[in-house]
């Protein structure tokens, strides 16, 4: 079988402070606004649903901080749609930023490096998340519920984390066995406990780990856990259980999360 060449490629994403506004499908749907006068028929045009198009309209005017879209009453059909100056600024804008991305994008891809796989460690290595703990790996394993599904999910050191996420999240997020995806799990919800032959838990996910840090707080501590075959993974516990389990670097830990703690993500 022959493979296909390796393509650099990417896209632009308008933000206005911490918030994003969109891509091309948005801007897109603001030329076909501007191109029809209609919302239905620019939605139509851009391949939205009505609705979907309104809501894309209202987060623009929202996060633009100033109308983007104005809605006019009465006229043929009963009303429609056009742009404020500053809206057809935005799509000008846009599209000169397109052309000068694509130009870099042919650049980078004509430099011989692996720049498409370095941009991509990239993405994930600044991925931004309330979660402490952010491990990327492959899914393994499936299993499909009435309502929710069980992802098996091998990460560094063939360590397997399970999820157990809705069906429509699974579909969303495109899942399938040899999909690449990033598993979020919040330091409070990880739990530790010393290994041995008594050790029984419910929790689904039972990492085993050595202690490197902790880093003692007023009420709550703060535990690293070195993941046997690499990775580390963090967990806030009380002092009073750091103490009572006698945590130091060195010891032998398990970390330990039931599988409804773990929030899988992907890179689009």
């Amino acid at each position: 079988m022959t493979s296909s060449a390796l393509e650099l490629d990417g896209s632009i994403w308008l933000r206005a402070g911490a918030h994003t506004l969109g891509g091309k499908s948005r801007i897109d749907l603001l030329a076909q606004i501007d191109a029809t006068g209609s919302i239905s028929a620019a939605a139509r045009a851009a391949g939205m649903s009505y609705k979907g198009a309104w809501d894309a309209i209202d987060a623009m005017n929202n996060l633009a901080g100033e109308p983007l879209v104005l809605r006019a009453t009465g006229g043929k059909g009963g009303g429609g749609a056009h742009l404020t100056e500053r809206a057809r600024q935005l799509i000008h804008t846009f599209h000169t930023l397109e052309a000068e991305h694509r130009r870099v994008m042919a650049h980078l891809a004509q430099t011989g490096l692996d720049a498409a796989g370095d941009l991509n460690l990239m993405r994930r290595i600044m991925l931004k998340t309330s979660a402490r703990n952010k491990l990327l790996g492959t899914v393994s394993a499936m299993r499909e519920g009435a309502v929710n599904d069980e992802i098996s999910l091998r990460i560094v050191g063939g360590h397997e984390i399970v999820a157990v996420i809705t069906r429509d999240s699974t579909a969303e997020l495109g899942l399938a066995v040899g999909a690449e995806a990033i598993a979020l799990v919040k330091a409070p919800s990880v739990m530790i406990a010393l290994p041995g032959d008594g050790l029984r838990l419910s929790a689904r996910n039972q990492l085993q780990g050595t202690v490197t840090r902790v880093r003692p707080g007023a009420v709550n501590s703060e535990v690293i856990v070195e993941l046997d075959g690499g990775g580390t993974i963090a967990a806030i516990i009380t002092q009073d259980s750091a103490e009572a389990l006698q945590l130091a670097p060195g010891v032998a830990a398990v970390a330990v999360f039931d599988a409804s703690s773990v929030i899988l993500g992907v890179v689009a």
